[in-house]
């Protein structure tokens, strides 16, 4: 499904694809499926809930899987990972969690973990903490740089921060960097029914949907021109 081409500013940022797989929760048979494209992206993301309260082992289990088709990956752990999931995030040197890695002169910026649920999970923040988060996420980078926001938690106030009561559930403090900072793109994941493309001025915002259930994001940035689709595994199990 193709969901959108739209401006995104900061043109210096060219031909670069991006895959992400959010919401994975160890359920990654749909892998082998979309090798090509895990081939022929530029950048893997995985952003958050690797695992379904999984522990080191079943976190690598999917990074394993992942890099059988594509080494460059970058990950934030989500609310349902335990901390030994970050921790092997950080050892691998995939880590974006309050920090930023430079690819072909973009920089990805990571928050992982999400708001209190209604029922406590793992990697819980208050807004304060997002923001303090988000903010050592960005420390001493380079004004100007282009930026790719990956956050387990959306933004509030948006298509991919609906809860399935019809209640916007997403962080003001991640609209708020959006605001200021401008990232060209920002995948989240973390509510699995708010699927879908939307914009905070021009950013390019994407949920799409949890891997779990077959689906996941395709980017691609040329110049000041973000493609951006929610794409499906061929016949999901």
């Amino acid at each position: 499904m193709f969901c959108g081409a739209e401006t995104c500013g900061h043109g210096a940022f060219k031909n670069v694809k991006i895959i992400a797989l959010t919401d994975i929760h160890s359920k990654f048979a749909g892998i082998d499926a979309i090798a090509d494209d895990l081939r022929e992206a530029d950048v893997v993301l995985l952003p958050g809930d690797l695992t379904m309260f999984g522990r080191r082992d079943a976190a690598l289990e999917v990074l394993d899987a992942v890099r059988r088709y594509n080494e460059v990956v970058l990950a934030v752990m989500g609310n349902c990972d335990y901390p030994e999931v970050e921790e092997l995030l950080v050892e691998e040197g995939i880590s974006l969690h309050r920090s930023h890695t430079l690819v072909n002169g973009a920089a990805f910026v990571g928050l992982g973990g999400s708001l209190a649920c209604p029922l406590p999970t793992l990697n819980e923040w208050t807004e304060e903490q997002t923001a303090e988060h988000l903010g050592a996420a960005v420390e001493d980078l380079a004004e100007g740089t282009p930026m790719i926001l990956v956050s387990h938690q959306p933004p509030k106030d948006t298509v991919v921060d609906v809860a399935g009561n019809g209640m916007h559930v997403g962080s003001t403090s991640v609209r708020e960097f959006i605001e200021e900072h401008e990232p060209l793109v920002c995948f989240s994941g973390h509510i699995h029914e708010a699927q879908g493309t939307d914009a905070i001025g021009n950013t390019q915002l994407i949920n799409p949907g949890p891997f779990m259930e077959g689906k996941y994001a395709w980017v691609e940035i040329d110049g000041g021109v973000c493609k951006v689709e929610a794409r499906r595994v061929p016949n999901p199990a």
